[in-house]
């Protein structure tokens, strides 16, 4: 990476672009944040080995604009019960303009829209707003990319609404059929979001009948975990209520005449009869269409460098960062690990910038492999696995993982979304 010096001052900001403004987006946003206006960044004192960075630097004048879809933060993990409670489902959206953190941010605006298009060697992008927003169409131009705009995921696995307003209209309906439904529930999908789905439902609404219906002969069958995390959870499961039936592939569901239930028919023969049916199945695929061809790999994902920049043969690669769902990097998708990325992104980023403006080297952090790890949310109860460690369960790692709203108080004091009174971990 080059280091010739650049100006820098209030009327030549280097100008940042971070594309997504979930958990790693955020993350990125924020802690770049803090280190341009000369403190330490708000994450580092969660994560190890941070002890040793310094809490002042000398501020860099920096613009961040945020983009996404949204016009809030939505709370990707409570997904399983924002589909079951309604009062959940107006929590776990919040407008950004509502967002503390932002409201008292000088450095970071955000655009309620979609990143079309990105031309790395000319360093600019082509963003499209959504119609509240003005609907315009523009070109800016940016001297850092921070890209984490996650995966794209089906309903009812994810609302696919861009606003609040929207969001709860697309929700409602959903959450009055599940929670009255007196003939029960099948959820179809025995990974993590189905297992969570079966047991958030179960959970909010205890009268109603839950069955969750997995086409393989033990849950969680894609993820790299062993069998002892499948069996706990199956017990768990059936232990809070919930009917799970194994080596069920879903062939059929009709209408059945005159009444409001319908007939599930599985590949076995086995019938059901329920009121709703909720498919807990999505084939994510990463949002990165608008990316160039050499950044991607054969399925879409980002071929980041362990210190998240972009792959070399990309123009201007020493100016683009990703993190999230949407790079090629071990472990299993998380919110945790978003964030983690997102807060390494910042920090690099600001050290590039560090170099341009002031000539010293880069001290770029690392991303290291990670293990498979996991925490999943069973109504009361949770279970955390990482390989190596033992299989921890129970109400205390619920409490531990999730507390009593499936991690949103968590996440948001990890982003440091509230007001700088309110963001100590």
């Amino acid at each position: 990476m080059g280091s010739t010096l650049r100006a820098n001052d209030a009327s030549a900001p280097f100008k940042v672009l971070v594309v997504g403004g979930s958990y790693g987006g955020l993350a990125a946003a924020f802690n770049l944040s803090d280190l341009c206006l000369g403190g330490a960044a708000r994450a580092a004192a969660g994560y190890e080995g941070q002890d040793g960075l310094p809490k002042e630097n000398t501020p860099i004048h920096a613009e961040i604009t945020l983009v996404d879809e949204r016009d809030g933060f939505y709370h990707v993990i409570g997904s399983p019960l924002v589909f079951a409670d309604k009062p959940y489902a107006e929590k776990a959206w919040v407008p950004y303009s509502e967002v503390p953190a932002l409201k008292e941010s000088p450095n970071i605006k955000t655009v309620h829209g979609s990143v079309t298009s990105v031309d790395m060697a000319s360093k600019t992008a082509v963003i499209q707003e959504t119609a509240p927003a003005g609907g315009a169409t523009r070109t800016v131009s940016f001297d850092f990319i921070i890209v984490a705009a996650g995966l794209r995921r089906a309903f009812p696995v994810i609302p696919q609404s861009g606003d609040k307003a929207a969001y709860l209209a697309e929700v409602g309906p959903h959450i009055e059929a599940v929670t009255t439904a007196q003939d029960g529930v099948l959820v179809v999908g025995g990974g993590a979001v189905g297992i969570e789905m079966a047991a958030e439902l179960k959970l909010a609404q205890p009268n109603i009948k839950v069955t969750l219906a997995h086409s393989r002969s033990r849950l969680l069958s894609s993820e790299p975990l062993p069998d002892e995390l499948a069996e706990k959870t199956l017990e768990i499961l059936r232990e809070n209520g919930v009917e799970v039936l194994l080596e069920h592939r879903l062939q059929d569901t009709r209408d059945i005449e005159g009444t409001n239930a319908k007939e599930v028919t599985f590949t076995n023969g086995h019938t059901l009869r329920v009121n709703a049916v909720v498919v807990a199945i999505s084939n994510n695929t990463p949002s990165t269409s608008f990316l160039p061809a050499e950044a991607l790999n054969d399925e879409g994902y980002i071929k980041i460098q362990p210190n998240l920049f972009f792959p070399t043969n990309v123009p201007n690669y020493d100016s683009a960062l990703a993190g999230g769902d949407i790079v090629q990097w071990s472990g299993i998708k998380r919110c945790g690990r978003a964030m983690h990325q997102g807060y390494l992104s910042a920090h690099n980023c600001h050290q590039r910038m560090q170099e341009l403006t002031f000539g010293t080297p880069a001290k770029y952090q690392i991303l290291k492999e990670v293990i498979p790890m996991i925490a999943i949310a069973l109504g009361p109860n949770a279970l955390a696995f990482a390989t190596g460690g033992e299989l921890q369960y129970g109400k205390d790692i619920a409490e531990r993982f999730f507390n009593d709203d499936v991690g949103f108080n968590i996440c948001w004091k990890i982003l440091g979304m509230g007001s700088k009174a309110e963001t100590k971990i």
